[in-house]
């Protein structure tokens, strides 16, 4: 007997009675199982967000035809994915091995439930690494000259892998506002959270000599604003006057694995919603 298919359902509406009801009631009548449901009405936006999780004896073009007549008495904006495919990632990545390795172990050990599709470069040192794990990679140097044309080939790597992802794991290049637009709501950047207070060089350095006692990192979209797009996830770690400036930037590598392996999980498993300039995040 061949098993149902399983769904994850996100929407968003403007905020109003019987959103609920429509959605539980479509997947009622045509015999799908509520597995996990999570919703969100903001006060200030007026907006609802909901994510259902739910088997279905239907197939994926049946079910969101069902949801697309359902859509627009709601003003209703939704995405449905099959959980049998796994979204399609490929990772940026400068010199920088710690969230890389981290992504790619993860997955190996099936506590991530993506495919990383390719790795791209600005610099050939991680190449053994990635091709370790038998995943290809790709090294596009760039210069303010030569930025254009090295942002089209990601983008051509883009189409040709499928990707649905990319993730920036510690990509050391600024992206341009044009490949920022093209990657909207698909492209994830990790950095310290000790911005803007100390930009530059050594910045776990400069975070010493002022005597921090909290560090951290953000996982956020990213947008053509520098790392100043929605916020997925953050995390810190407490420190104190008998670190030296290498433990902290070794605490700050932790925690940046951690903060960004769980930000591509949740945009994985469609547990982030946009809200503006912020996210609805719905975690397990």
């Amino acid at each position: 007997m061949t098993s149902p298919a399983e769904y994850v359902l996100t929407l968003s509406c403007p905020d109003r009675p019987g959103v609920v009801a429509a959605v539980s009631g479509l997947l009622a009548g045509r015999g799908c199982n509520i597995t996990e449901s999570q919703q969100f009405g903001d006060r200030a936006s007026q907006r609802f967000f909901m994510r259902v999780q739910f088997t279905a004896p239907l197939g994926e073009d049946e079910v969101t035809g069902a949801f697309a007549a359902l859509a627009p008495d709601f003003g209703m904006e939704f995405r449905l994915r099959d959980l049998a495919r796994k979204p399609r990632v490929l990772i940026m990545v400068s010199r920088f091995d710690h969230c890389l390795n981290d992504l790619l172990y993860r997955v190996r050990a099936k506590a991530l439930d993506i495919e990383i599709v390719a790795v791209v470069s600005n610099h050939p040192d991680l190449r053994p690494l990635t091709q370790s794990y038998g995943i290809d990679y790709h090294h596009l140097p760039v210069t303010p000259e030569t930025k254009p044309k090295q942002e089209a080939e990601v983008l051509a790597l883009v189409e040709h892998y499928q990707v649905d992802l990319v993730v920036l794991a510690r990509y050391m290049q600024v992206l341009s506002g044009d490949l920022c637009g093209k990657l909207a709501g698909r492209a994830i950047n990790i950095h310290h959270s000790f911005l803007p207070s100390f930009k530059g060089a050594k910045p776990y350095h400069q975070a010493h000599d002022r005597g921090v006692k909290l560090i951290g990192a953000t996982a956020h979209y990213v947008t053509s604003d520098l790392d100043e797009g929605p916020i997925i996830e953050q995390e810190v770690a407490r420190v104190n006057h008998s670190h030296s400036p290498e433990d902290l930037a070794a605490i700050g590598r932790d925690v940046e694995c951690v903060t960004l392996a769980r930000a591509v999980k949740w945009h994985a498993e469609q547990r982030v919603l946009l809200d503006g300039h912020k996210t609805v995040v719905f975690p397990r």
